[in-house]
């Protein structure tokens, strides 16, 4: 196992930039997740680590060795794609074993890591098997055995659950956190669904444009989001965003929105008198209220079983609320809500940055 170190990492495509002087640490033994949207960087940041394209800038270290100029073999890293890129004519054993092939390791070395690798998971009774006669869960399964066997210093995931269908990838999502939890191999994974980057992670990696928006655990992301884009994206539903002009004279801080209403300055919330303002709000945070509060007009109920969703309108913005109990609110519909001002945060509209005191 190993550490890796991104500094100042820069890489361009031709004239176009894509990574703006990266810097991340990635501790020995942990699991970090790169999240961002499509073309945030965080795949090319990904093959930067493999040795899979060449660097413009900065240093990538594995462990205290420079790898900048080193061949994706001399790494000691192990990569699992997006396609599982298993060779069809191959069985899965024979998949699993070509690495330790190519190395010229002896046979019994090889059927010890494989027979190893297999019952970890669970592919000992499908060795036989070729990919086109595996789920697409199974194939999954064999190209992180490939990547097993080789016991590298460090896994790449580049979005290995894509292809998989909604309820095979909340399963695998479970298989990979306790492989890692297992071997304890420091893992890096790409993926665009900020759901896996919290249930798996115990650091994310927040990208967008090519720049580092915020690192840190899950909760801290969720609790204490640095800026608007890492709070509407980490959390879902998302968080609703009410724009808005702080005032803090005559007492109490408040924020007034456009129609006039007028809710508390969330706790610990800072910024000056007459500042325009976005208020932030996630919508399982959100109490039924009487006539104070938000108003909002109901426009779609969405009964969950364990919850309800209620998407409403406030004044023109679209806003979203989660109750553990259970409404049957009719569609226009008025309702009123009330944030709580503990878990509500305040952002300023021009940066979008969190306004803290």
């Amino acid at each position: 196992m190993a550490s890796v170190t991104i500094r100042s990492v820069k890489k361009r495509f031709g004239e176009v930039p894509i990574l703006h002087g990266v810097d991340i640490d990635i501790p020995d033994g942990s699991f970090t997740v790169l999240v961002g949207p499509s073309g945030c960087g965080k795949s090319t940041l990904l093959r930067l680590i493999a040795g899979l394209e060449e660097i413009n800038g900065g240093d990538i270290l594995i462990g205290e060795r420079r790898v900048n100029d080193l061949p994706p073999k001399q790494r000691d890293i192990a990569m699992v794609f997006q396609n599982y890129a298993l060779y069809p004519h191959m069985t899965v054993r024979e998949n699993m074993a070509f690495s330790l092939a190519l190395a010229k390791a002896d046979k019994a070395t090889i059927e010890a890591k494989v027979g190893r690798a297999a019952e970890i998971l669970a592919l000992s009774p499908l060795l036989a098997r070729y990919p086109r006669q595996l789920s697409g869960g199974q194939r999954q399964r064999v190209a992180m055995g490939r990547a097993i066997v080789r016991d590298p210093q460090v896994f790449l995931f580049d979005e290995p659950l894509s292809n998989l269908d909604a309820k095979l990838r909340v399963a695998m999502r479970s298989e990979i956190k306790e492989l890692h939890q297992r071997l304890g191999t420091t893992s890096i994974y790409v993926t665009h669904d900020q759901i896996e980057a919290m249930t798996m992670g115990d650091q994310i990696v927040v990208m967008r444009d090519g720049r580092i928006e915020q690192t840190g655990d899950p909760l801290s992301l969720y609790d204490h989001p640095a800026n608007q884009f890492v709070a509407g994206f980490i959390g879902s539903p998302a968080m609703n965003f009410l724009p808005g002009v702080l005032r803090t004279s005559g007492g109490q801080a408040h924020v007034e929105l456009s129609d006039g209403t007028r809710l508390a300055a969330p706790r610990n919330a800072g910024g000056q008198d007459g500042q325009p303002v976005v208020y932030g709000t996630r919508p399982e945070h959100l109490m039924l209220a009487g006539a104070e509060g938000i108003p909002a007009q109901v426009a779609v109920l969405e009964p969950t079983g364990m919850d309800t969703f209620v998407a409403c309108r406030h004044a023109g913005t679209e806003l979203s609320a989660v109750f553990r109990e259970r409404h049957a609110f009719a569609p226009g519909t008025v309702i009123h809500l009330q944030p709580d001002l503990q878990r509500a945060h305040l952002f300023d509209a021009a940066t979008g940055q969190r306004l803290v005191a």
